[in-house]
C-alpha cells in the first residue's frame, strides 16, 4: 500500500505499508507458530523476545530488538553505560529523599 499526504504544493509525506497475512493454528499449551513468510520478512530468529498485546479483539505481536540498549543509544545519541546511569539515579532518589 502506498500512502501519500500532501503538506504543501512543495513538501509531502511517501509511506509505503507491506501488509502480509498468513494462517496458522493454536496448537496443544496455545503454542503459535509464525510461518515462515513472516519469519523471513520480519528477519525473527528462534529466541526472540516478543511483545504481545491485545487491540479490541485483536492480538498483536511486535518483535523487540535483540539489543534494547543499542537502539536506546540510536534514539538518545550517546552510549548505555550501566554504572553511569546507576549514579546519576542514586543522586536523583537521594535529591529527593528528604521532601
Amino acid at each position: 500500500m502506498l500512502m501519500i499526504r500532501f503538506l504543501s504544493d512543495n513538501f509531502y509525506i511517501l509511506r509505503i505499508v507491506v501488509c502480509m497475512s498468513e494462517e496458522s493454528v493454536i496448537g496443544r499449551r496455545y503454542t503459535l507458530v509464525i510461518p515462515k513468510a513472516v519469519r523471513e520478512e520480519l528477519t525473527l530468529k528462534q529466541g526472540q523476545r516478543v511483545l504481545i498485546r491485545v487491540e479490541g479483539k485483536r492480538i498483536i505481536i511486535e518483535p523487540l530488538p535483540w539489543d534494547p540498549y543499542k537502539v536506546l543509544e540510536e534514539v538518545v545519541g550517546e552510549s548505555y553505560e550501566e554504572e553511569k546511569e546507576e549514579l546519576k539515579a542514586e543522586e536523583w532518589l537521594k535529591s529527593r529523599a528528604g521532601r
